[in-house]
């Protein structure tokens, strides 16, 4: 009988030690977008987050030009989800990153406009992020364009 405790015991601690802590329901929503300037190193920086990351790579994919982000401001918003949906002026796409072991990781680039956005603003509206360029607003996902645009 004794035995047969300890066995419990163990199978059931094992069991527990294997399973992952998952704490629901969560919501990483920003409720508002942060424009942020990119500073001469090619950084933004939010401080109301404690949010920083090195620019140059998503200038270089969008323009091929790691330098383009002398001079700019990018357009960031968190969904509910914990994505992050960046662009800016004359971007012809909005990136979603994942945060993932200290780097942002490129999770979708979605193809928003040929000649690029002009005057890009984002919104939360649960559940989509609204990207507003003048008359133009389209509801995005971290999975791209949901919905018919505006």
């Amino acid at each position: 009988m004794k035995l047969i405790t300890i066995s419990v015991i163990f199978i059931f601690g094992v069991v527990a030690a294997c399973s992952v802590l998952t704490l629901r329901s969560a919501n990483f929503a920003w409720p508002i977008e942060s424009v942020l300037k990119v500073n001469d190193e090619g950084e933004v920086s939010e401080e109301r987050y404690s949010f920083s990351f090195d620019t140059k790579g998503i200038y270089y994919e969008e323009f091929q030009d790691s330098l383009a982000y002398l001079d700019r401001e990018l357009r960031i918003i968190r969904d509910a989800q914990g994505f992050y949906f960046i662009t800016g002026t004359q971007f012809k796409n909005v990136y979603v990153f994942r945060a993932y072991d200290g780097a942002m990781v490129l999770n979708n680039k979605i193809f928003i406009s040929g000649i690029g956005v002009q005057n890009p603003a984002f919104n939360k509206r649960t559940p989509h992020i609204e990207l507003i360029d003048g008359e133009k607003t389209l509801k995005l996902t971290h999975q791209g364009i949901e919905g018919g645009q505006k």
